[in-house]
């Protein structure tokens, strides 16, 4: 089963694999037509810095879709180089179009490359002078126009490979008469010079220049001993201090490895041992840069090339030709592994002196391959590949052993990375012998599991990258004969580095290689087999490498020990825990793969390690225990055996020893007791699911006491651990009391039971919160058996401890593992109808129990960390609906309607409320309950109506967590009375709460249903009932009261209540009223500011309403807070802009401006004659100051 899963899931990848692939590879630049467009409109937009910045942009986001595919540019370059060059040649442009052009060039530059794109720069004697003016102008201090000066640079270094004398140009400008200049070599050396030690880019076209010009056979004449005393004196005097300093060693060492690199031999020999004095001077190695000791690397290679004849070593290893017509017609010889001519044999019996600096530049580039960062190792490796391919057979081979001593356990993870590097470069290049591989392939191995713990973490990732580099590396190079000996070392290897490395670059790396060596080798066992199941996209996912495609590669022989060897040896004692726990799982799947190995071989080693003195070992054997001995017993049941029958009677022992030698030795304690703790639960479940023969043994005791001991010590727990501990005791738990605690008739031990029920219930009354969640949870998850004429009490224990801390507003996790362990005993009880309630669920309890989950989901305590209360009403929701689908299922008649109706209107609420998660979890269980096809819930009111606005699609197309597709179906409940009320006020917190997005769907959704009853009065005067219900029901709850007064302002800007608004004194409009003078007391500012936002909206209403509310806005003039008398003032103002009609229009303007000017946040006795004054335009008695004793005086 589990393989037909894993085929089918790479199938799936596979295409989805291939799809992309297609997506990414280009066929061509299809931009071309937009390109050649916006080029041409470069004058126009040039004017335009913001048209300008647009058009780069622009530029920008085509060019950069050819990053991975630059060569789809190739035929285009040339037109898009001579339309921009167009631009900077014509001396109409403006230096700003100059610029623009250049930056464009750049671009392109940077995708295509600069080695493929200056090639294709205009180099004619024409051009040496107008590109050498140009560069002359400019400003290198100028970070606006750095493009320009890069481009110049390059442009330049392609004008220096004329093939005339630089001096012919410089007697033609003399006879032309003009003023004599300063000769053009000068002057390119000089920019060349200046350009190397700035800051930014065009330093490495500088680089580039002077390799170009300096390797010209008239200025290597007359200016590369100048240049390189420069050159030499500037390293010499700089350090690695200062910026500046660093900008211009950077610029030195790259001016010289370059043109060591270009140059000619014969040339630069000479320099060479000065060169190298100077850098063994400066001791660059040593350098905290890791660009400058990169450079250093880098040139010291090239000097080492330089002290070298440039030849091919005879001795090197080939495999095949270069040419393809070449290998295709050659007949391998059966004998060796190269064929080589008479020439190249004289050759390389001929005896020739190697110079003494050449042991020097090694010694420095086995130095660079220790170096801590990757680039320097890589270059160095590079350096070594290079320089080995021309030294003698006997030397090389002495390189190779000092590369190899790289690899010792003394060496830190870089040395082990730049050898593995080396390895592959000097493979590669056919310079690492067979002879060698007897001797290199054991480290390889060794450097594709490399891991060195560092603290919490570990190092090697990179060492076992880069050893499966080598191995692809490998399969190219060698004769599969070659490699034959160690085909069954590599591919194993290879295979566990790619199910099992904790890295995912590492796996994927890993499973490159083998598909590499399995279509170039073809020797690797069941390679394509495995290649289906092990690809480059299904090593991605761990779970599903350690679960399925472990057990798919161990069924072919030759990898079953091997696998299950290094899960054991490698993988059991890992630091990371998630590591350990996948590889326990991972031998359980593969237990039945070798299972007399398992049994005889693993299990005694685990049992070892289980009892030693490692703890990460420790941890992992103790769990690997009781999976491959679950393993066992399942694999025992399909041929009638017990799993003491597979396994010795030492085993068995040392099995049931594991807890109390933990015991004895203190382990529970402590750091290490955070992980042994749940480690041994998880062991104590297998023991118990595999029926290990310990009834009325000791060590059921003993079991039991652990478990007791996490419930009790449970708040000692680390945080981040407390989940999977407490998981794990409620599974041991359960297994323990369902093997050890039943008789043989099938009932508990009544003594046990007593004890177990009376101290978890007990535990429900602890101070420590957390001992009353475990205590709870030890309940719910005890077998039915144990809670057998036990339910009331458990029931009254759980239904005690959720009333009474709800009223008190803490222990809200524990409420909340009370609620869910309601249900889970109720399950395990079962139902029926005509039960005793200390039994089963029945008719005399259901109601009972519907109660406390029914109260449960009002639950809205909150703290610090926000509503807390929702993780109870979570859990509430859940329990429901276990419930309900037990008892529908077994005992409907026990379901009363009442109950249904309020389950279903709790849910309503829930599925209307405002945060996300929960309304999505009350949504769905809502829909599951009404759709539910293997049950019939019975009594839901408005059933058919309910069907009609939630058709059955909606149970996979509705998404509730989204506001903006909840609440349009949410609102029509509106129009179900049964619903009204509890909707209603689901949707007041989400209308009136403080999320813009669900604020925006709610209350849409809302207006638009009522603006949909507007034509019926009835309709609207019973929305209009239940609104004064809910804001009855709630005044002094402000989580409630505050959006409603948020939402009714709403309402009432919005014209919702237009309809009462017109009849004189309409009863909404007082009784309104009423409730909000009740809130004027309040001392909450925010619900204040809501108080006065709906008075203005009430002044919509006509006749004695009116007044009122005008009555109480003048008394909140002078309200005693200053911020209260500031927001009555604004929104009065705005009130009178909308409802003219509430003041004579003669004294409008001045009231408006009496609003608008004075100083609200004053003194009362300052702001009280403003208000009086408003007062006598109104026409309105003013108030009188009075003493009372309410809790804020209002005059």
């Amino acid at each position: 089963m589990a393989l037909s899963e894993t085929e089918n899931g790479n199938e799936g990848g596979g295409e989805e694999a291939d799809l992309m692939v297609r997506t990414c590879v280009m066929g061509g630049f299809s931009e071309s037509g937009e390109t050649r467009a916006l080029i041409s409109s470069l004058p126009e937009v040039d004017e335009d810095a913001l048209r300008s910045e647009s058009a780069i942009q622009r530029f920008l986001v085509i060019m950069n879709r050819y990053q991975e595919q630059p060569h789809l540019l190739d035929p285009h370059l040339e037109w898009m180089l001579n339309m921009l060059l167009e631009f900077i040649r014509s001396e109409k442009s403006l230096p700003s179009l100059v610029h623009l052009g250049f930056k464009f060039l750049y671009i392109i530059c940077k995708v295509r490359g600069y080695k493929v794109f200056m090639q294709l720069f205009p180099h004619e004697v024409a051009d040496v002078q107008p590109v050498l003016n140009l560069i002359s102008r400019q400003d290198p201090k100028d970070s606006e126009t750095w493009e320009t000066r890069y481009m110049l640079l390059l442009w330049l270094s392609m004008t220096c490979l004329i093939p005339f004398d630089l001096s012919r140009l410089d007697g033609y400008l003399e006879s032309d008469g003009s003023d004599t200049r300063e000769p053009t070599m000068d002057r390119i050396l000089a920019i060349a010079k200046s350009y190397l030690v700035v800051s930014d880019s065009p330093r490495d076209a500088a680089s580039v220049l002077v390799s170009k010009f300096m390797t010209r056979p008239d200025v290597k004449q007359k200016r590369l001993g100048e240049f390189l005393d420069w050159s030499l004196s500037t390293i010499s005097q700089t350090s690695d201090q200062s910026l500046r300093d660093i900008n211009v060693l950077d610029g030195a060492l790259q001016s010289l490895a370059k043109l060591f690199k270009h140059g000619k031999r014969d040339d630069l020999l000479q320099y060479a041992p000065t060169v190298l004095q100077c850098l063994e001077q400066k001791h660059l190695s040593e350098s905290s840069e890791a660009m400058l000791r990169k450079l250093g690397v880098k040139l010291i290679q090239r000097l080492g090339l330089t002290f070298l004849k440039p030849r091919l070593a005879a001795w090197r290893y080939q495999r095949g030709s270069r040419s393809l017509a070449a290998n295709l017609s050659m007949i391998q010889s059966t004998t060796a592994g190269a064929a080589v001519s008479p020439e190249m044999e004289t050759e390389e019996q001929e005896d020739y002196d190697i110079p003494e600096e050449v042991e020097t530049v090694i010694e420095h580039l086995l130095v660079g391959l220790k170096d801590k960062e990757t680039i320097v190792r890589w270059s160095a490796a590079k350096g070594v590949g290079r320089v080995t391919g021309r030294l003698p057979k006997e030397l090389a081979d002495q390189v190779v052993g000092s590369v190899l001593e790289s690899f010792s356990f003394q060496e830190t993870d870089n040395a082990w990375h730049g050898g593995c590097l080396a390895l592959a470069e000097l493979g590669r290049r056919g310079l690492l012998l067979p002879s060698r591989l007897p001797d290199v392939v054991p480290l390889i191995i060794k450097s594709l599991t490399y891991e060195e713990k560092r603290g919490a973490c570990s190092v090697g990732s990179n060492v076992r990258d880069a050893a499966c580099y080598v191995c692809w590396s490998f399969a190219r190079a060698y004769e599969p004969r070659d490699l034959e000996p160690f085909v069954n070392q590599i591919a194993s290897a290879l295979l566990i580095t790619a199910v099992f490395d904790r890295n995912v670059n590492c796996r994927k790396a890993a499973s490159a290689a083998f598909q590499e060596n399995v279509g170039r080798q073809g020797t690797f066992p069941h390679g394509i087999d495995i290649l289906t199941a092990a690809d480059y996209y299904a090593v991605g996912n761990l779970n599903n490498c350690y679960l399925n495609i472990s057990v798919y590669i161990a069924g072919f022989p030759e990898y079953t020990k091997y696998v299950i060897d290094h899960l054991v040896a490698m993988k059991l004692n890992h630091w990371d825990s998630v590591i350990r726990e996948l590889t326990t799982k991972a031998l359980h799947n593969l237990t039945p793969q070798a299972p007399d190995y398992m049994a005889t071989t693993v299990l005694p080693q685990l049992l070892s390690m289980a009892v030693g003195i490692d703890l990460h070992g420790r941890h992992g054997a103790i769990l690997a225990c009781g999976e491959v001995t679950y393993a066992l017993y399942k694999l025992g049941l399909q041929t009638n055996r017990t799993v003491v029958d597979l396994i010795s009677p030492e085993c068995v022992d040392a099995l049931k020893n594991v807890h109390n030698k933990l015991h004895e030795r203190k382990q529970y304690r402590g750091f290490g007791g955070q992980l042994m703790r749940p480690a041994i639960c998880g062991f104590i479940e297998k023991m118990s699911l595999s029926k290990m023969p310990f009834k009325n043994d000791p060590i059921i005791t003993g079991w039991q006491w652990i478990i007791d001991d996490n419930i009790n010590t449970f708040h000692l727990t680390a945080t981040g651990a407390k989940d999977g501990v407490m998981d794990a005791v409620v599974s041991a738990l359960s297994a323990l009391c369902e093997e050890y605690y039943k008789d043989s008739s099938g009932k508990a031990d009544s003594q046990i039971q007593d004890v177990l029920v009376s101290q978890y219930i007990k535990g429900l009354k602890s101070t420590q919160i957390f001992t009353r969640c475990g205590s709870a949870r030890a309940l719910g998850c005890l077998p039915g058996f144990m809670i057998h004429s036990k339910l009331k009490q458990v029931f009254d224990g759980l239904h005690e401890m959720c009333t009474i801390s709800q009223k008190e507003g803490n222990f809200t996790e524990a409420r909340r593992d009370a609620v869910r362990s309601i249900a889970q005993v109720c399950v395990n009880a079962g139902v029926c109808a005509q039960s005793s309630p200390d039994v089963s669920l029945c008719s005399e309890n259901v109601a009972e129990v519907y109660g406390v989950l029914l109260s449960s989901m009002n639950d809205y305590t909150t703290d610090s960390r926000g509503d807390i209360g929702a993780w109870v009403r979570e859990a509430a929701m859940t329990s429901l609906m276990d419930l309900t689908v037990l008892v529908a299922n077994s005992a409907p008649e026990i379901l009363s309607p009442d109950l249904v109706k309020c389950m279903m209107c709790c849910l309503a609420q829930q599925a209307a409320e405002k945060i996300d998660r929960y309304r999505a979890h009350a949504g769905s269980i809502f829909l599951r309950l009404l759709h539910s096809t293997e049950l019939s819930v019975p009594h839901i009111p408005h059933r058919e109506e309910l069907l009609n606005i939630f058709p059955i699609e909606t149970t996979t197309t509705l998404n509730w967590n989204a506001p903006s597709q909840a609440f349009q179906y949410i609102v029509q409940l509106l129009g179900l009375p049964v619903y009204q009320y509890h909707t209603l006020l689901g949707l007041t917190v989400s209308v009136g709460g403080i999320t813009e997005s669900t604020v925006h769907f709610s209350s849409q959704s809302l207006f638009d249903y009522v603006k949909g009853i507007q034509e019926s009065n009835d309709a609207l005067t019973q929305f209009g009932d239940t609104l004064l219900s809910i804001f009855r029901d709630n005044l002094r709850n402000d989580r409630v009261s505050v959006p409603f007064l948020k939402m009714l302002s709403q309402m009432l800007a919005n014209g919702c209540f237009e309809l009462f608004a017109t009849q004189e004194n309409h009863h909404f409009g007082e009784d309104l009223l009423a409730l909000c003078k009740e809130l004027k007391k309040s001392k909450d500012v925010s619900k204040l500011c809501a108080c006065v936002s709906v008075f203005c909206g009430l002044i919509q209403f006509q006749g004695e309403v009116r007044k009122k509310v005008l009555s109480q806005l003048l008394m909140l003039l002078c309200h005693s807070f200053p911020v209260i008398r500031k927001n009555t003032a604004n929104q009065m103002y705005e009130m009178l802009l909308i409802y003219d009609d509430v003041i004579d229009a003669e004294v409008l303007d001045d009231a408006m401006t009496l609003l608008s000017d004075t100083n609200w946040e004053s003194d009362l006795s300052t702001v009280r004659p403003h208000r009086n004054q408003l007062c006598d335009w109104l026409g309105l008695p003013r108030p009188r100051l009075i003493t009372k004793q309410d809790p804020v005086p209002v005059s």
